[in-house]
């Protein structure tokens, strides 16, 4: 660009801005600046379009070579749980659980509380108490199992009643009747309905 083309987008911005330059900024500084502002603009827009082009270029090679977003995804969250583990943070937080962890189970406190339960464990109250448990819910399990043959034996003989078999004809009744009159027949109508609902 020569000078006079650089004048002209000057002047644009002295008219844009109302003809005012900032402070302590000459004419020519501005100038200047304006032609490094197009250069860096056009620069970008260059930028931008080769990535587009290499962005597509990217993804074809990957279409290609059968690489789905999915495996991609799979491949990035592996990478990063490595690097996570190889990283000095993790290192350290691993070695002081670990440290902590040999600490614990090595203390008098874990030692006495292991050994009381293995004593617990091992005592006849503790195995009284289970076996008193595993009677009860035998027995409870014994209660509702004859509980539940009762209540059907039960629905058995109410439904071979004769106040149900009234009660089942009424309701078979009501239904045909109902049935009739939504299929466009009569209450007289000779045929009847009598399939179960």
């Amino acid at each position: 660009m020569d000078s006079s083309e650089h004048g002209s987008s000057v002047s644009s911005i002295d008219v844009a801005s109302g003809g005012n330059l900032p402070p302590g900024l000459t004419e020519e500084e501005a100038e200047e600046m304006q032609v490094e502002l197009t250069k860096v603009e056009d620069e970008i827009q260059t930028l931008r379009q080769v990535l587009v082009a290499k962005e597509r270029h990217a993804a074809e090679l990957k279409r290609r070579l059968g690489i789905s977003p999915l495996s991609e995804i799979k491949q990035n969250f592996t990478k990063g749980w490595h690097e996570v583990q190889c990283s000095n943070a993790y290192m350290r937080t691993s070695q002081t659980l670990g440290d902590l962890n040999r600490r614990v189970t090595s203390s008098n406190l874990y030692l006495t509380a292991s050994s009381t339960l293995e004593e617990i464990g091992r005592s006849d109250a503790y195995k009284r108490t289970q076996e008193t448990l595993s009677q009860a819910g035998h027995m409870t399990s014994a209660a509702f199992s004859s509980m539940g043959s009762a209540i059907r034996n039960q629905f058995g003989e109410m439904r071979n009643s004769p106040s149900f078999k009234t009660f089942e004809d009424k309701v078979e009744n009501m239904k045909d009747k109902v049935m009739g009159r939504s299929n466009g027949e009569s209450d007289h109508s000779p045929t009847s309905n009598n399939t179960p609902f």
